[in-house]
């Protein structure tokens, strides 16, 4: 799985997703049977941007060779992006999150499943329901 960058608890911790987007994505896991320590977890960026705020440009691309090294690592064949930032970061600018979650996308050999990141889901918390379905479409090719 992907995302954008470590939250406060993350950096503190060293662990991804701790906090409270961490929490409500394990209580997710746990409700369809994915088992947290059978997946790997990395971050588009390796350190927390200032105020939280979106990764810039000149950030993403210091990092994705870090990131690149991951992938090729852990040879998964599926990548979960969580939200607008892993996705176009990882598959390209002309994709949107809005118009992209719920729908496989495969390049490479890996099957990406682009979804809301878990903050969203504490923002609007009608998007739970999509990435429920999101995660169990998942589970089904794991």
């Amino acid at each position: 799985m992907l995302a954008k960058a470590h939250g406060a608890d993350e950096d503190r911790l060293g662990i991804p997703f701790v906090g409270k987007a961490g929490k409500l994505m394990n209580e997710a896991f746990k409700g369809i049977g994915i088992n947290r320590e059978e997946i790997y977890i990395a971050n588009i960026v390796k350190c927390r941007p200032p105020g939280n705020r979106n990764p810039e440009h000149d950030e993403t691309v210091a990092c994705l060779d870090y990131l690149r090294s991951q992938v090729m690592l852990v040879q998964p064949k599926i990548i979960v992006l969580l939200g607008s930032v892993a996705l176009k970061n990882i598959l390209g600018e002309e994709y949107g999150i809005t118009a992209s979650r719920g729908k496989w996308i495969e390049q490479k050999n890996i099957k990406y499943m682009p979804t809301w990141h878990p903050a969203a889901l504490l923002r609007d918390e009608s998007k739970k329901i999509d990435f429920w379905k999101d995660l169990k479409e998942v589970k089904k090719i794991m």
